[in-house]
């Protein structure tokens, strides 16, 4: 959406003004909607990811830093194999823009959409920092070839996320406190390799804490 500016500036006790075109993003109001997430945990740092499909409005990969919740909060997730976010309804494109907002969400261990215990409702989760987005559009081939996009946490501390593919593919993200140099393309046995094949894939990198993995939701 494009939109016509005026500015106006003070020179001498002369006003004029100048005309400028800029460039403003329009929202797409689809996208205001339930959006599935998980928490995950590394130390006392809590991080959130929704969970992508390749359709819209869920068509994009997020990892956002959550403001540090209390301690019980943070036990929970910690001690928690799996805790899933249902949100309210919310426009994620402000995660897109990377937008600090809080959101209302029921809070689950184990995935909400699959029986999951109902823990906390209307949590408020305050989305802090965006760490990483990507819209998936213009996605790669399936291949026996991936790559992986980095997140640096600072010092040695790294997320490693897969690019998700064209299906089928899968959504994977593992820790690394570095110690040697870690290879962000590698190839695999399949297209889509088993989470413990991708573990032995950055074992000479340093210490690993595996945090997610989905294929289910990328086979067509």
């Amino acid at each position: 959406m494009r939109l016509f500016v005026i500015l106006f500036f003070a020179l001498n006790n002369v006003g004029f003004a100048i005309a400028e075109e800029v460039e403003l993003s329009e929202k797409v109001p689809s996208y205001n909607t339930e959006h599935a997430m998980i928490l995950l945990n590394r130390g006392s740092s809590i991080f959130a990811i929704n969970l992508p499909t390749y359709n819209p409005p869920h068509d994009m990969q997020i990892v956002y830093k959550v403001e540090k919740p209390d301690i019980a909060f943070l036990e929970l997730i910690r001690n928690a194999e799996l805790i899933t976010l249902k949100p309210h309804p919310f426009d994620i494109q402000n995660l897109m823009d990377g937008a600090e907002i809080t959101i209302t969400a029921d809070v689950y261990e184990g995935d909400y959409r699959q029986n999951g215990s109902l823990i906390y409702s209307n949590r408020e989760i305050i989305m802090s920092e965006k760490l990483y987005s990507r819209k998936l559009n213009d996605l790669a081939e399936s291949s026996q070839w991936q790559n992986y996009d980095l997140i640096n946490l600072g010092g040695t501390e790294r997320i490693y996320i897969h690019k998700i593919q064209k299906a089928p593919s899968y959504n994977h993200l593992i820790f690394v406190d570095l110690v040697n140099a870690c290879m962000q393309k590698l190839r695999t046995s399949k297209r889509v390799p088993a989470e413990n094949e991708l573990t032995y894939k950055f074992i000479n990198c340093g210490t690993l804490k595996p945090l997610y993995y989905n294929a289910d939701d990328f086979k067509k």
